[in-house]
């Protein structure tokens, strides 16, 4: 009996660990007719919940952001840079007014895109100055977090997971050890009443105990706390800080708040159209700047209407190309920001409370689920021993 309650202990805490993350996506007969792992079930809840810590005591994109020198991105993205803007000036010459631009001599096509791409680092520096001074009006952060975790579930899994690798192997090894002693007693009780109840309601309460009893232990008590005046003991997420700071910085870094996760929320989040005025707004008026030499002809040649609307193509091709451009500063930008070191010392300052959210919120509102299934199992188990007993 010590025997058979260790190992309902053990598996009723594996089965309720595959229970949180899988199956990824629902199996089964909707509503309610099947099963889908509680973290993927819960995805926009979970995402919410890991974004505002994140958001509100790790990360401040403006200090971020600040980190990045915006000459050096200059002079990171320059070879690329040129060849955008010769091409974009080539483009709109060629669609506008290839005639005019054919005529004119070499030395003066010459002249136009070397000054034009003499102020391109500049206009450059400009425009990651003033998106670094205002972030927050082209980066929704939580948006784009938010975004990644709901639209790649797997992704949301293997951040609560991999952090917490050693909650779940406790989980799994306190089964065999509860349930073995939860067992003793069991066959103390057996022996004594030798009623067949006993044991389908001891799998009952063993499966339900030793799940319960387990998830507490994650994470209570939040500071040591000395028992029996010669045992202490802490919640294991918590004596773990140290090494689950380091771990957490590194999935984030590393999976979600990255150059081209950020890039893409800058270029197709809620705030783009703030982004790609900026831009405009400042290719328009390097066009009006760097272009006088050609201005007159360009003028007289497609009239100031037609010339209006050839800036603002080229400010649409300009922005369209940039953000691509600046994926050549990736490198830079990483050792920049500093995302992941950032995190790890933000985290270590948590308070024991603060902490415990972020990873407590992935089992708190359907443990009673997991508790309810270990119970279940364990009753099961239970009947079969009173089977084989019988027989």
């Amino acid at each position: 009996m010590p025997f058979v309650a260790a190992l309902i202990g053990y598996v009723t805490k594996r089965v309720a660990i595959e229970m949180m993350f899988r199956p990824v996506e629902f199996v089964g007969i909707k509503p309610f007719l099947g099963w889908q792992g509680v973290l993927p079930a819960n995805a926009g809840r979970m995402a919410r919940t890991a974004t505002e810590m994140l958001t509100s005591n790790l990360v401040d994109p403006k200090e971020i952001f600040a980190r990045l020198d915006p000459a050096r991105v200059a002079k990171e993205i320059e070879q690329p840079l040129l060849r955008i803007v010769e091409d974009v000036t080539r483009e709109v010459m060629e669609e506008y007014q290839p005639r005019l631009w054919e005529a004119l001599p070499n030395t003066a096509q010459q002249l136009l895109l070397k000054r034009v791409q003499a102020d391109a680092p500049r206009a450059i520096t400009k425009i990651m100055r003033e998106i670094s001074e205002n972030i927050e009006d082209v980066l929704d952060l939580k948006e784009m977090v938010v975004t990644n975790l709901v639209r790649d579930k797997a992704l949301l899994n293997r951040l609560i997971r991999d952090i917490s690798r050693p909650e779940m192997r406790f989980i799994a090894r306190s089964g065999i050890v509860f349930g073995c002693y939860l067992g003793c007693v069991q066959l103390l009780v057996w022996a004594l009443t030798k009623s067949p109840i006993v044991l389908p309601l001891f799998g009952i309460g063993i499966g339900w105990l030793t799940d319960w009893l387990a998830l507490k232990m994650i994470f209570l008590p939040r500071e040591p706390r000395n028992f029996l005046g010669f045992y202490t003991w802490q919640g294991v997420f918590q004596k773990r800080r140290h090494q689950v700071a380091a771990d957490y910085g590194d999935m984030i870094a590393r999976e979600i708040i990255t150059i081209p996760n950020l890039l893409e929320a800058i270029l197709r989040g809620p705030k783009s159209d703030k982004l790609f005025g900026l831009i405009t707004r400042e290719v328009q008026r390097s066009i009006d700047l760097q272009a006088s030499v050609v201005k007159p002809f360009v003028a007289v040649a497609v009239g100031t209407r037609r010339f209006q609307e050839m800036k603002q193509t080229a400010a649409v091709k300009a922005a369209e190309r940039i953000p691509e451009t600046v994926r050549h500063a990736e490198d830079y930008a990483i050792n920049a920001l500093d995302v992941r070191n950032t995190i790890v010392d933000r985290m270590r300052l948590l308070s024991p409370m603060e902490f415990e959210g972020l990873l407590r919120p992935a089992f708190r509102q359907d443990e009673w689920k997991l508790i309810a299934v270990g119970a279940i199992i364990g009753g099961l188990v239970g009947e079969l021993q009173v089977l084989l007993l019988l027989h």
